[in-house]
């Protein structure tokens, strides 16, 4: 009896250790996240003090909501709040406005029999994603500039008359934005719905078959709807990150002629802390930007339960 009992005890002391084992692989993780992202979060006392470095914190006047008070409260900087936020709602519309493009790369590519053809184009899609915003940049610079090498050859042919300001123009610059993100991460955004499609059950395509399916019914009545869940995960979270643009590409992108379109809420907040020395203002809208982002997320949380009975937090 005693033996039968140590058995039944060694199993789960074992699996109790596993246990411990895995979280002690994670705890490397955590503690990363708590000093990069939870730790930073004492600086929005900042926003409570009128701060003027090099003097200590403690130096500086409390002055509670003035700063929250003025983003409201000042005509030209109200004027100027919603210019930017024009940008970012419109920067941010037209990202999840095609959103669907990767889901639909991602199809097209599995529709790709020849493997290496199909390897290579996936490869090829994939390491824009792993260029920094300063090369692609560059890259853009050496060729749409206005002494870049589609106005030279486009002059040289005869085709223009003379340079188009691609770069250093205010025209289409949404448009412009958005082809450069498209470019850069189509193929990474492809990854998760390549993912997805390996685990679509695959009788489901031989029954469809014998019941005289041909390719584009297969992608429409089992592929689609096999990567919809997916599909709408990522487009809640792309809601919850409404106000998140990311700054290096408008940062490398933007110049005097575009600054009223390209300036997005991120972008704001860079040159009003570090470009106009107001770090007091900055931290107190990029407060406000990360309370109404978490809002969102737990908004559009509570919308996946209601609707599809899901949760993604």
């Amino acid at each position: 009896m005693n033996s039968a009992n140590t058995a039944k005890r060694a199993p789960a002391k074992k699996s109790k250790w596993e246990s411990y084992k895995l979280f002690l692989m994670i705890v490397p993780f955590l503690a990363i996240m708590f000093i990069f992202t939870y730790l930073p979060l004492y600086g929005w006392i900042y926003a409570f003090y009128d701060y003027t470095p090099p003097l200590k914190l403690s130096q500086c006047p409390y002055v509670g909501w003035k700063w929250f008070k003025f983003l409201f409260m000042n005509s030209t900087q109200v004027t100027e709040f919603l210019k930017v936020m024009r940008n970012t709602f419109a920067m941010s519309g037209l990202g999840i406005l095609t959103s669907p493009l990767s889901m639909i790369f991602a199809i097209f590519l599995n529709e790709i029999h020849c493997q290496s053809l199909k390897k290579t184009v996936q490869t090829l899609t994939t390491l824009p994603n792993f260029i920094s915003w300063v090369l692609v940049y560059s890259v853009a610079f050496s060729l749409f500039s206005s002494t870049g090498m589609v106005n030279n050859v486009g002059q040289s042919l005869g085709l223009l008359s003379q340079p188009i300001h691609f770069l250093d123009s205010d025209n289409h610059t949404w448009l412009s934005m958005l082809l450069w993100g498209i470019w850069k991460g189509l193929g990474w955004g492809a990854i998760m719905y390549l993912a997805s499609l390996a685990s679509i059950d695959q009788e489901l395509y031989e029954a469809a078959k014998v019941d005289g399916a041909n390719r584009f019914d297969l992608i429409w009545h089992i592929t689609i709807p096999g990567l919809l869940p997916t599909y709408f995960v990522l487009l809640m979270l792309s809601v919850a990150n409404f106000l998140s643009n990311g700054l290096d590409q408008y940062y490398v992108f933007h110049n005097s002629f575009n600054m009223d379109h390209i300036q997005v809420l991120d972008l704001y907040v860079y040159n009003l802390g570090l470009g106009n020395g107001n770090y007091a203002l900055s931290t107190a809208l990029s407060m406000m930007k990360s309370i109404v982002s978490v809002v969102l997320l737990f908004a559009v949380n509570t919308l996946s339960k209601v609707t599809r009975g899901e949760s993604i937090v």
